[in-house]
């Protein structure tokens, strides 16, 4: 099973899947650093927050192909 799953991952993991997962990984990697080098405090409200939710969904994306942005288009009426 574990073999099959990661034949599918290979299969589905194109440029654009790949472009978005080091998107997203730099995104969190930079506020991991700025937290870490007390140049951005995360403990505290701020608009960090809603880059590092920019930057999970850039990742997670990469290897489930779900958007939620793109579900919210489509249900407004873009077109594709």
């Amino acid at each position: 099973m574990i073999v099959n799953i990661t034949y599918k991952m290979k299969i589905a993991m194109n440029i654009t899947r790949m472009v978005h997962m080091f998107a997203g990984l730099f995104i969190i990697i930079s506020l991991t650093l700025a937290h870490f080098t007390a140049q951005a405090n995360l403990s505290q409200p701020s608009w960090l927050w809603f880059t590092a939710f920019v930057g999970i969904n850039l990742f997670q994306y990469s290897f489930s192909g779900f958007c939620p942005l793109a579900k919210m288009l489509k249900a407004a009426g873009v077109k594709e």
